[in-house]
């Protein structure tokens, strides 16, 4: 990959939302549905309840106050909890906003994001996911959170209708067990019933399969490595970079020795980008690791990502920029065979907002000098820390993005692909605006695998398939995507 591709970057996003037809989405968060597993005799036993009463039957806002109980025989770690309120959108644009009136726990260690469901019925199309921070604590075995008095409403608080939401309880004006709302711990569902067609582990539901298609040209990589200079990384494909260039602050340089391989959650290696500065053009170091070769094109691209919203280290406000994408080279300004599908989360801002948002953006073209752009974007302004599961797909008609599995933005065969593109990881400060110190600080961007299949539409759930597959016969890493 040639430097100049990606130096276009900070500049093109001081136009972008002059130039991206934007469609601004909330959503986060959905874990697959399994079956509770068999537990042994004497072994601590996890489940939840969720109480739910009614603060508000008005029309201008919902307020879902929830309690979450520990059921079971061990403490359970609140971070681990999410549970979800089913509701019908007032219309397909509608857009929503979440607060925290006043929780036990604390409404700082409370969260709430929106998300769309893949299977839409009368009285479903959207939910609210809450979860908690690691702040919030843990739950002993039969102890509750405490009210957590939530509420949330249209963004441009028009009239909101209750009476058709699929979790709403007009008459449930106390506390009371309530299983129209979910609770899921640790990616498993131990309270309640989606709305119909929306559990993956319901046998009758036909459109939500889980089985991966068939054989398909395959990349897959676990990231089990030792250190950046592995042999294996380069053997397998890889490059992690160290020649000079942007995207970023120029005068800062790409640190291979800054890209760390360690042992991650349920025995997978995880793959880290540490980006780091003092303040200076000189002192910052930023990481990226990229296919050498430019063989992908249309199919199914996925990684799990983990970001980050503070540094591990020092002073926290930097604008840094952590990313999942794919690219080919801009061969000239306007060249119309230049292509790039990018997840490009900002903690901090930067580019002119002003706290953490999401964008994934599809390019057409664009000319460098004088700045103009041909793309479509989808952003959305919230906290995207931790763990997510990041899925586009690219066809013959459109290009679809899925954060947690939930559908994130679609955009237009204008954009769609005409050469191959490498695959990238990168993490790199914007500018050195953010923070003003010169205190050492580090961020970490970390990923758990990346996966394509070649010329194969895969459903979120069939990409975590497909990874299973993979870790169960125990397969760190196979490439069978032919050179372009």
């Amino acid at each position: 990959m040639s430097s100049p591709t990606r130096e276009k970057t900070a500049t093109r996003r001081r136009a972008l939302t002059r130039t991206a037809r934007c469609a601004v989405v909330a959503l986060m968060g959905c874990a697959s549905l399994a079956a509770l597993p068999a537990t042994e005799a004497g072994a601590a036993t996890d489940a939840l309840s969720v109480q739910y009463h009614t603060g508000s039957t008005g029309s201008d806002q919902a307020e879902p106050w929830l309690k979450v109980k520990n059921t079971g025989t061990g403490s359970v770690a609140l971070s681990g909890v999410k549970l979800r309120y089913y509701f019908k959108a007032d219309s397909a644009s509608a857009t929503y906003r979440f607060a925290c009136s006043w929780a036990v726990k604390g409404c700082a260690n409370v969260t709430g994001t929106f998300g769309t469901l893949a299977h839409p019925t009368a009285t479903a199309d959207r939910y609210l996911e809450i979860g908690f921070t690691p702040g919030a604590g843990s739950l002993a075995a039969g102890a509750d959170s405490g009210d957590l008095q939530l509420r949330f409403h249209r963004s441009d608080w028009q009239p909101l209708n209750q009476a058709d939401d699929y979790s709403f309880g007009a008459s449930q004006t106390t506390y009371g067990n309530w299983t129209k709302v979910t609770a899921q711990l640790n990616g498993t569902t131990t309270w309640g019933t989606a709305p119909e067609g929306n559990d993956p582990t319901d046998p009758t539901d036909p459109t939500d399969p889980t089985d991966p298609p068939g054989d398909g040209a395959t990349l897959f990589d676990d990231f089990s490595y030792t250190k950046y200079d592995d042999p294996a990384i380069s053997a397998h494909g890889w490059n992690v970079r160290a020649n000079s260039g942007g995207p970023g602050v120029p005068g800062a340089t790409w640190a291979p020795q800054n890209v760390t391989f360690a042992a991650g959650g349920g025995g997978n290696t995880v793959m880290n980008l540490e980006t780091s500065t003092s303040g200076t053009a000189g002192s910052t170091k930023q990481t990226e690791v990229l296919t050498k070769a430019t063989k992908f094109r249309n199919g199914t691209y996925a990684a799990r990502v983990k970001f980050s919203d503070a540094p591990k280290t020092g002073p926290d406000g930097d604008h840094l920029v952590q990313t999942f994408f794919t690219i080919n080279d801009l061969k000239a300004p306007m060249a119309d065979d230049y292509a790039e599908y990018d997840f490009e989360y900002l903690p901090n801002g930067g580019w002119g907002e002003p706290s953490n948002i999401l964008y994934t953006t599809s390019w057409e073209t664009y000319n460098p000098d004088p700045w103009q752009a041909v793309n479509q974007h989808t952003e959305s302004r919230q906290s995207y820390a931790g763990w997510h599961d990041l899925v586009v797909t690219i066809d013959n008609s459109a290009i679809r993005y899925y954060v947690d599995g939930q559908p994130f933005g679609t955009h237009d065969a204008a954009y769609l692909p005409e050469r191959p593109m490498s695959i990238n990881f990168n993490q790199w400060l914007i500018d050195l605006a953010g923070q003003s110190s010169t205190s050492p600080r580090a961020y970490d961007q970390q990923v758990d695998y990346v996966l394509h299949v070649k010329d194969q539409v895969l459903t979120p759930a069939q990409v975590a398939a497909k990874v299973a597959a993979y870790r169960g016969a125990g397969t760190a890493f196979e490439d069978t995507v032919p050179a372009a």
